[in-house]
Formats: structure tokens, C-alpha cells, sequence
């Protein structure tokens, strides 16, 4: 042992030289400096690994900033006191992709749920991340203390018809809104309820859930505090049911992903089931109650289903509002239809005389779903179903989004492909 440690110390703190070699019997100095160069390269990563996670989870800051402001009473919710009092709302596992939106696995009420929460206008408001930001002066300013309930309404209105269209089922919304804020069930709204519901509406993600939660395809929200929200968890997050490591993603081969899809996907029935559940999403979104909604980042890896394979739309915020996308192209500079892309893949097409954006999207959703499905329907499908359906998914695949050729051809290829599917599984354990 001691020996090792004097080779430790030779090999960390000595400079290589030509001595070494003699008083180091038996080892060559090229050895060593590979072994230097290991645990340089290690401490290298590991630091690296730290500094990435502390820059991404930041659940205390999230925790410190929520329960600052509850205890002054500027914010309310249904889970203030579980998270700032009792202590029971209890974060976990970090999931954070962006410092600026913290995602953590925790524990509520011995459930496991997923706990989100913003932080961007805390980071903007202070530079240090370990003190208490302002932030009832940067995000929860509205409403301000003398308005009234009506002037409330009106203002939730105009925000919905600004971000959703005018829709005549807006009104309704706003009452669910309203019955959402009254946590104590008074039957008043306070003004640090107000102010809690306003910010969450600012979430893209949360307003989406509240528009598309009718069917349940949507995580369940569980509770609020202030705009951190807490969901039910996706019990399998990926359509394949389970994903290669990030680390490891660039790494490897197109064919080895394919394979350990394919090794961890779920029997072809249930993968049946969880398509027509993902079908039916899309039928839910396109003219659905509050508008038009487009999915603009079509992955695997943003839809699931939990234990009873039943599909769950697992990442809300690559879906955008027709009225955000409208927004985002108008007056628009373009040379080509890549320069009118909205997220990823919700691409518009580009008016070459004018050099301005049109709102006509080049592919619709259902054509961009079918594309994902390709691949995790037709491995395994029976034999006499194989054909028919790999006719009807290329296409649905052909689709186009221009809207004189959406509303019959969307119905019909999305109703067939369902119908086909149904039919198969029906009758069954799996239906």
C-alpha cells in the first residue's frame, strides 16, 4: 500500500525526467505519463460534469425563490404549504435540459411525481443564483392590487385570444381558470391567487395543458405554487419505452439505436393501442376546442404512455400555438422554406416573389407523426396487416399542409389508419 501511494505522489507531483526511470525500477516513464494523462483527463470530465449539472439543477434556488415569496404573500397555490411548511413536496432526480426551465422527479404525498419551475426571470433579476432574487418585482406584477374581479376576467380573455385565437370556447376556460386560482374554495380570488394562475399562464407549457387536458393525453396537473406546477409522472417517457444514455447517443450507430429500440419497444399491440392514443392526439389538436396547435419537434423521445399503454404527450413545450406560429412568420424575410421554420420541423412554406413567409405549413402534423411511426409500427406487424399498412403510412407521409387539401385528406388518411389498427386489436386483451 505504501508503495502505491508512493507511486501516486511520484507520478502527480514529480516532473517527468530522466531520473525517474531509475528510481522507479521496472516501469517505463511512457506508462506513467499515460497514467498521468488518465487521472488528468478524469478530474478533467468529472469537473466538467459538475459544472454542467450545477449550471442545469437548480431546484434549491427554485425552492428558495417560491417559498420566499409565499411567506410574504405575494403568491398562493395547492401545494405551497406541502412544499414550504410541511416539507412533504420533496425534489429528487434532476431532469433539467435547460437552466432556465428546472425540471425535477420528486416525491409528494408518497407518489412520485414531476415537479417543474422557471427561473429565468430570478437568473435575469440577479446575477447570484445562491441569493434571494426580486422576483415578485420581474414576474409576479400582474395583476395589480385594486383590480377587480371583471377587469380580471377581461384581462384572462384578451390573453387567451391572444394566444389562442378567438374562440367562442374561451369564456369557459376562463371559468375553469378562475375555479383553478380559488384554492381555499372561497369563492374569491385574492390578489396572490391572481397573481400565481397570471405567471403559470405565462408557462407556454402550462397554458397547453389546461387547452389539451380533455381526452388525457396530457401529463395530470396535481397542484400549483406561485409557477411552480407539479404532474403526474409518464411512467415511461420515451415511445420505444426506453433510450440509449445521452453520453452515449452520438457514439453509437444509427443501426444499434434502431436495434435497442426494437429489443425494448413494447409487444406490436400495445404499440397498436399507443398509436391510436397518439392519433387520436393529433386529431385533438388539429381544430380542436381552443384552435389549431402544431407539433414542432416530431421525436420519439417527446411521447410516451404509462403502465396501461395509453399514449401521454410527455414534452409540451415543442408544441406551439397556431396563433405563436402566426406570430413567428408574419412579415418574415425568407430565401427558401427553411428560413420560415418555427422549432425544429414546423416549417412554412416561403413566398419566392415577395421574400416573406406564408402561414401554410410544408408538412402537417399527421405527416410528421407518420414519418415516427414508420419505423414502430411496421417492425413486428403481422404479416397480414404488414402491406396494407406500410401503403397507408407512406400516404399519410405525402400529406401536405396547404389548407385547401387539409380538411378532407387530414380526416380520412387519420380515420383509415386508425380504423386499420383498431380492427386488429379489437376483441382482444390489448384493446
Amino acid at each position: 500500500m505504501r508503495r502505491v501511494r508512493r507511486l501516486v505522489h511520484l507520478v502527480l507531483f514529480c516532473p517527468i525526467s530522466k531520473g525517474l526511470q531509475s528510481r522507479l525500477p521496472g516501469i517505463k516513464v511512457k506508462y506513467l505519463l499515460v497514467v498521468w494523462l488518465g487521472i488528468f483527463v478524469g478530474s478533467w470530465v468529472a469537473y466538467m460534469h459538475y459544472s454542467s449539472y450545477s449550471e442545469l439543477c437548480r431546484g434549491h434556488v427554485c425552492r428558495m425563490i417560491i417559498c420566499d415569496q409565499y411567506k410574504k404573500g405575494i403568491i398562493s397555490g395547492s401545494t405551497c404549504k406541502d412544499l414550504c411548511e410541511e416539507h412533504s413536496l420533496r425534489f429528487q432526480h434532476c431532469l433539467s435540459s435547460s437552466p432556465t426551465q428546472q425540471v425535477y422527479s420528486g416525491l409528494w404525498k408518497e407518489k412520485e411525481v414531476i415537479i417543474k419551475c422557471g427561473i429565468e426571470e430570478a437568473l435575469k433579476a440577479d446575477n447570484n443564483p445562491d441569493s434571494v432574487p426580486r422576483r415578485d418585482v420581474v414576474l409576479f406584477d400582474k395583476p395589480t392590487r385594486g383590480t377587480s374581479m371583471d377587469e380580471f376576467k377581461e384581462m384572462l380573455l384578451n390573453f387567451l385570444k391572444s394566444n389562442l385565437g378567438d374562440q367562442t370556447s374561451l369564456a369557459a376556460l376562463v371559468s375553469q381558470i378562475i375555479t383553478m386560482a380559488d384554492v381555499n374554495r372561497d369563492g374569491k380570488v385574492s390578489l396572490a391567487e391572481a397573481k400565481s394562475i397570471w405567471a403559470l399562464l405565462q408557462l407556454n407549457e402550462f397554458l397547453l395543458m389546461l387547452s389539451l387536458h380533455e381526452k388525457e393525453h396530457t401529463s395530470k396537473l396535481l397542484g400549483y405554487c406561485g409557477d411552480l406546477y407539479v404532474t403526474e409522472k409518464i411512467p415511461h417517457n420515451s415511445l420505444y419505452g426506453a433510450d440509449i444514455p445521452a453520453f452515449l447517443q452520438s457514439l453509437l450507430p444509427a443501426a444499434v439505436h434502431q436495434v435497442v429500440h426494437q429489443w425494448f419497444a413494447p409487444a406490436w399491440p400495445r404499440r397498436a393501442k399507443i398509436t391510436i392514443g397518439l392519433l387520436e392526439f393529433v386529431e385533438e389538436i388539429f381544430h380542436g376546442t381552443y384552435g389549431n396547435f402544431y407539433i414542432c419537434e416530431t421525436s420519439f423521445r417527446n411521447v410516451g404512455y404509462n403502465d396501461k399503454y395509453d399514449f401521454k404527450m410527455v414534452n409540451l413545450r415543442k408544441v406551439a400555438t397556431e396563433m405563436t406560429i402566426r406570430g413567428f412568420l408574419k412579415g418574415r424575410h425568407c430565401e427558401q422554406n427553411v428560413d420560415c421554420t418555427y422549432g425544429k420541423d414546423c416549417m412554412a412554406t416561403c413566398d419566392k416573389l415577395m421574400k416573406q413567409c406564408k402561414s401554410d405549413m410544408v408538412q402537417p402534423n399527421l405527416a410528421k407523426v407518420c414519418g415516427l411511426l414508420q419505423d414502430y409500427l411496421l417492425y413486428g406487424a403481422p404479416p397480414d396487416l404488414k402491406e396494407e399498412l406500410q401503403k397507408q403510412l407512406r400516404t399519410c407521409m405525402t400529406l401536405s399542409g396547404l389548407a385547401s387539401q387539409m380538411e378532407v385528406h387530414h380526416s380520412l388518411v387519420l380515420n383509415n389508419l386508425k380504423t386499420l389498427l383498431w380492427k386488429k386489436i379489437s376483441n382482444t386483451k390489448y384493446s
